[in-house]
């Protein structure tokens, strides 16, 4: 399947689009010459999106407001789409929140993050895949998880858990879409430190280590073409190779039956930093 679904003339939608690795993403597919839907709640924002999307080469834009966690609004933006362009080819559920949340968190905040990171996806699968199965064109779907959600490291379990489902749920789609012999792939984009509003925490310029949203999805573009269902991005300070031991030594606490998160526990210091240097 590649990159059949970006083409000319073809439709994609992007949710969290107006900013970031959406608006960076929904540009790429600008200059493929696709139609564009940017759905989002920063409002504020979709006019310059625009702008730069039909700068970019766009066929023609539409924005509109959506917040993914309500099922009526994406039914609603579904209405609007089909009767627009008939349907869409390129589904990207980029939508998401930074908020934190502890084990023991009671003011909201597990139910904000689940509600946007986990089920804002789940409900935009659900409202757009059937049909684009059904059209019978190549289609394609990105839903962007987090390297949180493969190694879950302690400080933002709220977080974690929300991308921890989108991977296994993009996982349980990829599988269905092959078992039911549609043209439509998935995908899953992991990103590395990428700078946007979502990380920023009141800077103003990127630190070093982060990549810029253009370089995630630069890096992303070709391994689209290539097929590939785990895209994981590096970044300026953490390498592939880095990457790879990380979550092999979190799958071996489930294997070798060491403490949860055993790479942040006192004793395991030693062994974690004797494993990543081998």
């Amino acid at each position: 399947m590649g990159n059949d679904a970006i083409a000319r003339g073809n439709i994609a939608l992007v949710t969290g689009g107006a900013t970031g690795i959406g608006r960076a993403a929904a540009l790429q597919f600008a200059k493929a010459g696709m139609s564009i839907v940017i759905a989002d709640v920063r409002t504020e924002l979709f006019a310059e999106t625009s702008e730069m999307l039909s700068a970019a080469g766009a066929a023609s834009v539409m924005t509109q407001e959506t917040d993914v966690a309500d099922r009526a609004a994406l039914t609603a933006l579904k209405t609007r789409v089909d009767d627009t362009f008939g349907g869409v080819n390129l589904l990207m559920c980029n939508a998401g929140i930074g908020l934190a949340g502890d084990v023991f968190d009671s003011e909201g905040s597990w139910e904000a993050v689940l509600g946007v990171n986990l089920f804002g996806v789940t409900q935009t699968c659900q409202v757009f895949i059937p049909d684009m199965i059904n059209s019978g064109a190549p289609g394609m779907v990105i839903n962007t998880g987090s390297k949180q959600g493969i190694t879950t490291p302690p400080g933002n379990p709220v977080y974690n858990l929300s991308k921890a489902g989108v991977k296994v749920y993009t996982e349980a789609l990829a599988h269905h879409l092959r078992e039911v012999q549609s043209r439509i792939s998935a995908h899953l984009l992991v990103p590395g430190h990428v700078f946007t509003d979502l990380t920023r925490r009141g800077r103003t310029e990127k630190p070093p280590i982060a990549w810029t949203p253009e370089q995630t999805v630069d890096f992303m573009m070709p391994r689209l073409a290539a097929n590939d269902f785990y895209i994981i991005c590096p970044d300026n300070e953490v390498p592939w190779a880095l990457d790879q031991k990380r979550i092999a030594w979190s799958a071996g606490d489930i294997i070798e039956n060491r403490p949860a998160l055993s790479r942040w526990h006192k004793d395991y210091v030693a062994d974690f930093d004797a494993f990543i240097k081998k």
